[in-house]
């Protein structure tokens, strides 16, 4: 790592819509800081200004940084500044590819928000290497995909171990609450990989194969390939409701399941993971999984038809720099519940939830403590360089900046066997 950067904290994509959001939320945090250093950058200056000039005066002396995503002498003079870069700039697989190697290069480290596995997966092969060697801790999806379900689930095996003396060897998350919107970049996004897949089968693939994002020699396991059209809806006795498929699982599992390999397996080598969103009990229950899960399937069938893609680029998904209002965006929230099972049928559980809409306000609060704990906590992080999930990487440390300043909470439940311990 580089001595005495000039900014602790560089946020690029500044003026997205979830890069301004989490501009706003670091402005906040680096008020009672007090010695935060920090910039924002993009491609348009004016923007940038524009930006900085709504966030007060307390704000006006925060440093603009412009270049060109594309540019690779732009993108490292960028790194070479900073000691962490916080990226909101998607899709990544277009714009992000530059960035990764100049940090990598520059032993500087980064945090984004992507959830595009084929492109984590090419960052992964072409840099991990150089990352190990220069120091550059290089961290993907530290946003709702899939700091809830990688934290979530390690927290529960750390206290499923404190308890029992063993963890988790099956783990399951089901969503029970989701409220709020998207952005204009989420579904950029989406359209890109669709669009991007009809001529590239790595992409397809990379959705499907559970063990995509695990290194190499670790790619294997007990669990069953992904299906994004999947209709196939299950009752699930644990929740007591009918379930459907839950369109981030793929990517939050394969997540989870890199951490597990990188950390040498602390949560077995026989561990299974799945994901799926709760619906509602008895019939009605059931019949409204099904009708939600082949909306679903039509609406990706819809993405992958140039004519109906053309429409709902037109009339339906927000474009670039838009997402849901204010209102959407503070009364959104989210809750998920994680229930692991030991090998003896122990069930214990974690409740997971967050303040605010989860794909723009809640992951932006994520994003911004992922980034400070890189910056701030980089001495107390336990792995050097190379490409970590974010639990693999600050762990603990994520965890407590999450529940303390990212309106998020993890509570440990009692387990089906023992109700009278927590």
């Amino acid at each position: 790592m580089k001595h005495d950067p000039e900014f602790d904290i560089v946020v690029w994509g500044a003026t997205g819509f979830t890069g301004r959001l989490a501009v706003e939320k670091l402005a906040t945090r680096a008020q009672s800081l007090g010695d935060l250093r920090w910039a924002i950058g993009g491609r348009n200056k004016a923007k940038l200004e524009a930006l900085r000039a709504g966030l007060g005066s307390a704000a006006a002396d925060i440093p603009i940084i412009t270049g060109d995503s594309h540019d690779v002498a732009s993108m490292e003079a960028l790194a070479a500044r900073t000691s962490v870069v916080c990226s909101t700039v998607g899709p990544y697989a277009l714009y992000g590819s530059e960035l990764v190697g100049a940090c990598v290069r520059a032993g500087t480290h980064y945090c984004d928000i992507s959830a595009e596995p084929h492109w984590i997966r090419k960052m992964m092969d072409a840099y991990e290497a150089e990352a190990a060697e220069t120091g550059a801790r290089i961290v993907h999806a530290c946003g709702m995909d899939s700091i809830p379900s990688d934290v979530g689930v390690h927290y529960l095996q750390q206290r499923a171990e404190q308890l029992y003396g063993k963890p988790c060897s099956r783990v399951k998350m089901r969503v029970t609450e989701m409220q709020g919107g998207f952005s204009g970049g989420t579904a950029a996004s989406l359209l890109h990989g669709t669009e991007a897949g009809r001529t590239d089968p790595s992409i397809g693939q990379a959705m499907t194969e559970p063990y995509y994002l695990a290194p190499e020699g670790h790619r294997q396991g007990p669990d069953e390939p992904d299906n994004m059209r999947s209709t196939k809806v299950e009752y699930d006795e644990d929740v007591q409701a009918w379930t459907k498929p839950f369109f981030m699982g793929p990517m939050n599992s394969k997540i989870v399941r890199r951490t597990n390999a990188l950390l040498g397996y602390p949560y077995g080598e026989d561990f299974s993971y799945n994901e799926a969103r709760v619906v509602a009990d008895g019939l009605s229950g059931r019949i409204k999984a099904k009708a939600e899960a082949l909306g679903y399937v039509a609406f990706l069938s819809a993405v992958a038809s140039p004519p109906t893609r053309s429409l709902l680029k037109k009339y339906v998904l927000p474009g670039s720099g838009e997402g849901p209002d204010q209102e959407t965006r503070e009364s959104g929230q989210w809750k998920v519940v994680l229930i692991g099972k030991t090998d003896d049928g122990t069930t214990v559980r974690t409740f997971v939830g967050g303040e605010g809409d989860p794909a723009t306000d809640s992951t932006s609060r994520m994003l911004v403590e992922s980034a400070l704990c890189l910056a701030q906590d980089a001495d107390k992080i336990p792995v050097g360089g190379g490409s970590w999930t974010p639990a693999a990487a600050m762990g603990d440390l994520l965890l407590d900046r999450l529940t303390t300043y990212a309106g998020m909470s993890f509570e440990f439940g009692p387990s089906s066997t023992d109700a009278g311990r927590s």
